[in-house]
């Protein structure tokens, strides 16, 4: 009979044979990826060329693309999805602080030669790597009800920092160090992106935010929208009113006019009446000031805005508003 601890001494050496043989495999797999021919390679060269890219860029390329899941070499050049995908894996693999500053400082200008930040009319947004400064975010605390409306200072590829104003109270922002808070950006007409991000670190008036590689998406313009001219009431503060209209209206947002030419925040109460529905008022969200006027109203300034607050009752009157309008005009 064969002694039990032989037998946990046979099973242990085996698993470490097959552990062995595995990290082999992965080694040689490795391997053979850094040097084998990958479709796509003439293209890959052509579009290198034609980006004029410094040396250094083309040997980080070629190094995120050879750590990357895809077949073809020139994927990276085609989208902004695939390029932030290959440098999440890249990141994860050579694990990101252990990478050279030179190295990270070629996949930033990468990025911006690719046209792969907001920078670019047509870049698909999906990490807060591709946020350039200047850009308008707002933070939300669950400690605190009012947002932080603050602006992109500084963007690499560890982090990225923004400024504070103060409205959560200057003895606040320090205990913000380690925490996680949310984030929101809107991208005007188009989306609304937002996510959970870690403070990493607070110092004078700025914090420095972990990046988000995911982020959640409303899409604004999935809303149908609908023209209209329905007189509107704006309270700015509670002894500010304002008379104005909307022109259009969707359950994603508005579009408002107001007889003034800064709102000095961006979160107001609006009043106003959907035909068969009755009067609400509701808090939006000012995303934008519009450059030009409507030739009817040369008083009234425009802005696009979108519902905040109780978002899921009013998007329900509007939906079943815009419904019944459609309607009739099929009939």
């Amino acid at each position: 009979m064969i002694d039990p601890a032989v037998l946990i001494w046979i099973g242990v050496v085996t698993i470490l044979l097959l552990l062995l043989l595995v990290l082999i495999e992965i080694h040689r797999s490795e391997k053979r990826r850094e040097s084998e021919e990958m479709f796509g390679s003439q293209s890959f060269e052509s579009k290198k060329k034609l980006l004029c890219l410094t040396e250094k860029e083309m040997h980080t390329i070629e190094k995120i693309v050879r750590q990357s899941s895809f077949s073809n070499k020139d994927a990276v050049f085609n989208s902004s999805i695939l390029f932030e995908e290959a440098v999440n894996r890249f990141y994860e693999f050579r694990k990101i602080n252990q990478i050279r500053t030179e190295t990270l400082q070629s996949v930033s200008s990468l990025r911006e030669k690719l046209g792969f930040t907001v920078n670019h009319k047509n870049c698909i947004l999906t990490s807060s790597r591709q946020f350039v400064t200047g850009i308008k975010v707002t933070l939300l605390s669950n400690s605190k009800s009012d947002k932080e409306h603050t602006e992109v200072i500084a963007v690499d590829e560890k982090s990225w920092k923004v400024k504070f104003s103060g409205i959560w109270g200057e003895n606040f922002y320090p205990s913000l160090e380690g925490s996680i808070i949310s984030m929101r950006w809107t991208q005007p007409d188009e989306a609304v992106y937002s996510g959970k991000v870690k403070v990493l670190k607070v110092s004078s008036n700025e914090l420095e935010l972990s990046h988000i590689v995911d982020f959640e998406k409303l899409q604004l313009r999935r809303w149908i929208r609908e023209q209209v001219l329905i007189p509107v009431q704006a309270f700015i503060s509670h002894s500010s009113k304002l008379e104005g209209f909307l022109f259009d209206l969707s359950a994603g947002g508005i579009l408002i006019g107001l007889p003034i030419s800064e709102i000095p925040t961006r979160d107001i109460e609006i009043q106003f009446s959907l035909p068969s529905f009755g009067s609400d008022r509701v808090k939006i969200e000012i995303l934008r000031k519009l450059s030009k006027k409507r030739q009817e109203y040369p008083d009234l300034y425009l802005y696009t805005a979108s519902f905040s607050g109780e978002f899921g009752r009013i998007q329900e009157k509007v939906l079943q508003y815009i419904f019944q309008v459609h309607k009739k005009k099929k009939t």
